[in-house]
């Protein structure tokens, strides 16, 4: 408590890096991160510790593959892409994720009005 930034449940990161991919192309770890950070309005603060195990996780999992390459600053660094079966999960995912925010949704809203 008392911390301004939001915590990341491990199936939204997922579904965050994965769109991320899909929109920038191929980013390393740390480009990743500073993308969500930067779309979430700095809500979101993502760490080593938090973007490298969903990474491997995702590569795990043959959504995402990885390649080394050579970042902005000239520093050896591993590139993620998305993998076609990332690409594919993306649309399971977000359906999944629009399936639960619509049923949270009605769980917050007013029982007495059906306005947002």
């Amino acid at each position: 408590m008392g911390e301004n930034k939001a915590d990341v449940l491990q199936g939204t990161l997922d579904l965050m890096v994965l769109k991320t991919l899909e929109s920038m192309g191929p980013l390393h770890g740390y480009g990743i991160a500073r993308r969500i950070e930067q779309v979430s309005g700095d809500a979101l603060s993502l760490n080593q510790g938090t973007i490298y195990p969903a990474l491997l996780r995702l590569e795990q999992r043959g959504w995402v593959k990885s390649e080394w390459g050579l970042s902005e600053t000239n520093r050896r660094a591993k590139f993620y892409s998305l993998s076609r079966t990332g690409r594919k999960q993306i649309a399971r995912e977000t359906e999944n994720w629009e399936r639960t925010a619509a049923t949270m949704a009605r769980f917050l809203a007013p029982s007495s009005s059906a306005s947002n």
